[in-house]
């Protein structure tokens, strides 16, 4: 008998137990109940600052700047501290419209074929003509406007709206289906076809290109 009620209060003791641990995993569950809303409340103030939206996708660094008498801007004034080639060319603007890379590929692309100073052979050179590219940034459209092209080498071409016109100027981007590159002609020339005009082919070789600045990255378009 005495084993018997042992082991009626051993089982009388796990029933126990067992009705214990129930209550608590039901009083917890409904702890947890009635802490959800305020949890949720407090997860829907916001904590920290909203996100800014991503940055707009950028077309690439500018290769070309065009400034002067223009109608459209996509640049600021000449920065003091953070242009200095700018500054130490003495160019200072106020606005300015500026063409990427890939700007300038996705423009029509013309091509002409000359013969080159520098090795006497004729290539093939690939480009926007330069009218064309001046009018998107809204530049004075008179012949007798004065358009001063600038080299990275320092060489300066002024020349009159209406000769870029007569010449059928280029942007050169390619040459022989290959990218002009920096330290060559590139990467952009402005440059005609001088085996197509007489008076240009009467010029020594040597002297047909003097109003073609390779390593173009300014045009400033002056009022006349």
């Amino acid at each position: 008998m005495p084993q018997a009620a042992n082991v009626w209060h051993t089982v009388a003791l796990v029933l126990t137990v067992d009705a214990m641990n129930k209550r608590t995993f039901l009083l917890r569950g409904a702890a947890l109940l009635a802490a959800g809303p305020v949890t949720a409340l407090a997860q829907s103030k916001p904590h920290s600052k909203p996100r800014k939206p991503a940055p707009a996708p950028v077309a690439g660094p500018a290769l070309l700047t065009v400034t002067g008498a223009i109608s459209r801007s996509n640049r600021g004034a000449t920065d003091p501290a953070l242009d200095p080639l700018f500054n130490k060319l003495g160019i200072h603007f106020d606005k300015a419209w500026t063409l990427s890379w890939p700007e300038l590929a996705a423009m029509p692309s013309n091509e002409i074929r000359t013969t080159l100073a520098w090795d006497g052979k004729v290539h093939t050179l690939q480009g926007p003509y330069l009218a064309q590219l001046l009018a998107t940034a809204g530049a004075a459209t008179r012949d007798g406007t004065k358009v001063l092209l600038r080299g990275l080498d320092g060489t300066n071409a002024s020349i009159s709206l209406g000769d870029l016109r007569k010449y059928r100027y280029i942007v050169a981007t390619h040459m022989d289906g290959q990218p002009l590159a920096l330290g060559g002609l590139g990467p952009l020339w402005a440059v005609y076809a001088a085996d197509q005009f007489a008076e240009i082919t009467a010029r020594p070789l040597a002297e047909r290109y003097l109003n073609c600045p390779y390593a173009l990255f300014h045009i400033e378009v002056q009022t006349g």
